[in-house]
């Protein structure tokens, strides 16, 4: 075997590697063996037809492609010992030639970090902003959720909640038809189709009405694209909300524990000052890391960014309920490669503070102990209610991999806290 180191940029090694031809010659053989065991070839038993009929009867490419499948694995593992290279990833492979055989491996090396001034960055703390407006549009999501709805015998309103029957059709076929079907009539909405809500408005109970809406070409559903649908809409009911009155009775019907209007404007700034809190922490921390990546001199593998790209677009799926990723492409009108692209700046920020975050970690020779990452581990265990749910977290958690996991993850919040400490007590 021959290997040629070609030049090692962006924390890949590329390499060239020659397979000797008797060596790919004993694989083909080898994978002779394993195919005619199951091959069923005319006038002969299985694991009897000769090689020269077995490569006529399947193709000569068959035995090559197991024969390779089983070569290229072993000649680049050989290639990494022979050039003492540590791979942190899955290589690139592309082969050049079958005869002799020769592939090119691009092959994914250790990052490498190098860190700024990171003991003098500044960065200027935001205060925690809650305003009186923010109160206010609390108190009122909450008359709207405490409503009621009541008849009233007038023309549709924009707000109002109808109850009619719908038949409708796209191209001849059916397509939404419900009889009693409940409709609250938004302004924007764009269901069952974008206008809906507008040719709703304005009529009147018992009356029928008839129209056509086209979908936009852009339409987040694929399959209505561009589409035009036919609608018949007959209003059963017309019912308006009615918002409870802003007094102590209101409160109490928010909570009964509460005496007082007065208490749950209290209880509502309180709750939204934490969450400010808690978000300007976040932002600040944020930047305080952006910061110390921005002075870092950084060098890592494309191979990290698909990764995490990956990983965002598995989340998502999860998060989701787990449609596949085919349907969820459909859903929002991108394709993979568009998705892929529209990640990457967040991947790649992902990344780099990671890493950067990983050396900041190691110069200042953090550590977490075992009794933190069980203390850790027994508040996750501690935060699902439900018992089936707990026992396979449980399960999950007390694993080494999850108690691996569980360490990286305090180890990043030390180091952040670390860089806060730091951005805090520099001379402003």
């Amino acid at each position: 075997m021959k290997v040629t180191r070609d030049k090692t940029e962006n924390s890949q090694v590329f390499l060239t590697i020659e397979v000797e031809p008797a060596e790919v010659e004993s694989e083909l053989q080898r994978s002779y063996f394993r195919i005619v065991k199951k091959a069923n070839i005319p006038g002969f038993r299985k694991g009897k037809a000769p090689r020269a009929v077995l490569e006529r009867h399947l193709g000569k490419e068959s035995l090559l492609e197991d024969a390779l499948d089983h070569v290229i694995p072993q000649a680049y593992e050989n290639a990494l010992k022979e050039q003492n290279v540590e791979a942190i990833a899955q290589p690139h492979i592309e082969i050049a030639t079958t005869e002799p055989l020769v592939f090119k491996a691009t092959v994914p090396i250790k990052p490498t970090v190098e860190l700024g001034d990171y003991q003098h960055i500044q960065v200027a703390e935001e205060p925690v902003k809650l305003s009186e407006d923010d109160v206010n549009q609390t108190i009122e999501s909450l008359r709207h959720h405490h409503a009621t709805w009541e008849p009233v015998e007038r023309e549709v309103k924009l707000g109002d909640m109808v109850t009619f029957d719908i038949e409708s059709t796209i191209e001849g076929q059916s397509f939404i038809n419900q009889k009693g079907a409940q409709y609250q009539v938004t302004s924007g909405f764009t269901g069952p189709a974008p206008g809906f809500p507008e040719q709703v408005a304005g009529m009147k109970r018992d009356e029928e009405k008839e129209f056509k809406l086209r979908y936009p070409d852009d339409y987040s559903r694929v399959e209505l694209a561009g589409k035009e649908a036919t609608f018949k809409v007959k209003i059963n009911e017309i019912k308006q909300e009615v918002l409870p009155e802003l007094n102590d009775d209101f409160a109490k019907q928010v909570d009964p524990k509460l005496e007082s209007l007065e208490a749950l404007r209290e209880r509502i700034q309180n709750n939204l000052k934490v969450q400010a809190e808690e978000r300007t922490k976040a932002e600040f921390e944020d930047k305080v890391v952006d910061a110390v990546a921005s002075q870092a001199k950084l060098e890592y593998p494309p191979v990290l960014v698909e990764s995490e790209i990956q990983r965002m677009i598995n989340d998502q799926l999860r998060r989701l309920g787990g449609p596949t990723l085919e349907q969820y492409l459909g859903a929002i009108s991108k394709t993979e490669e568009q998705l892929k692209e529209e990640l990457r700046p967040a991947a790649v920020k992902r990344v780099t503070q990671s890493l950067v975050l990983a050396k900041v970690a190691n110069a200042e020779k953090i550590e977490v102990s075992d009794a933190e990452i069980h203390e850790e581990i027994d508040k996750l265990k501690g935060s699902i209610g439900d018992t089936d749910r707990k026992d396979k977290l449980a399960e999950l958690l007390d694993t080494p991999q999850s108690h691996e996991s569980v360490e990286q993850m305090l180890i990043t919040r030390k180091t952040v806290q670390r860089l806060v400490e730091i951005a805090k007590a520099a001379p402003k």
